[in-house]
C-alpha cells in the first residue's frame, strides 16, 4: 500500500462524536492520545494529513495545529470536492489516499480511495463499504489502529 495522503473525519473518528457545552455555550471536544502519537508519526514519515468536517469548532483548529495538520477544512458540506483539491494539490491519484470516516457523508470518500476505515462504531453502511473497521471506537484509538495498518505498528 502506497499512501501518501490520509484524510480523517472528525466527530465520531477523531473524537467520539460527542459534543460537550457548558452553561455558557462553549463546545468541548475529547480528543485521544494514542490517536495523536499516530498522526505525528505518520507526518514524520512523509504523509501528509488533512481533516475534512462538516462542522466548524476553534477546537479542531487547536488540536490540528498542536498535532501540526496543516490541512484543516471547516464547514465543508462536500467532502469530496475538497479531496479532489487535495489530490491535485499533492499530484496523486485516489490509489494514494486513505480516508477514515464514519456517517453516511463519509461514504463517497470510503468508495473512492484507495484505502478506507471506519470506526467499530460507525454506522452499518460505512462498515460495510469500508476496507477496514477498527476494533475500536471513534476517539478512542480508532485513527491510530487505521494509520498503524498503513505504516506499520508504531514503536
Amino acid at each position: 500500500m502506497d499512501i501518501k495522503l490520509i484524510i480523517l473525519d472528525v466527530d465520531g473518528v477523531l473524537t467520539d462524536g460527542s459534543i460537550y457545552y457548558d452553561s455558557e455555550g462553549r463546545e468541548y471536544k475529547r480528543f485521544n492520545v494514542k490517536d495523536g502519537f499516530a498522526i505525528k508519526y505518520a507526518l514524520s514519515q512523509g504523509i501528509e494529513i488533512a481533516v475534512i468536517t462538516r462542522r466548524t469548532s476553534s477546537m479542531v483548529e487547536k488540536r490540528c495545529k498542536e498535532l501540526g495538520i496543516k490541512y484543516v477544512f471547516q464547514n465543508i458540506q462536500d467532502k469530496e470536492s475538497v479531496c479532489d483539491e487535495l489530490v491535485n494539490r499533492f499530484n496523486i491519484t485516489y490509489d494514494e489516499v486513505a480516508y477514515m470516516g464514519d456517517d453516511i457523508p463519509d461514504l463517497p470518500l470510503i468508495k473512492k480511495s484507495g484505502f478506507s476505515g471506519a470506526p467499530i462504531d460507525a454506522v452499518r453502511k460505512v462498515k460495510k463499504e469500508a476496507d477496514f473497521v477498527s476494533v475500536y471506537p471513534g476517539g478512542k484509538g480508532a485513527v491510530r489502529e487505521f494509520i498503524e495498518r498503513i505504516v506499520g505498528e508504531i514503536g
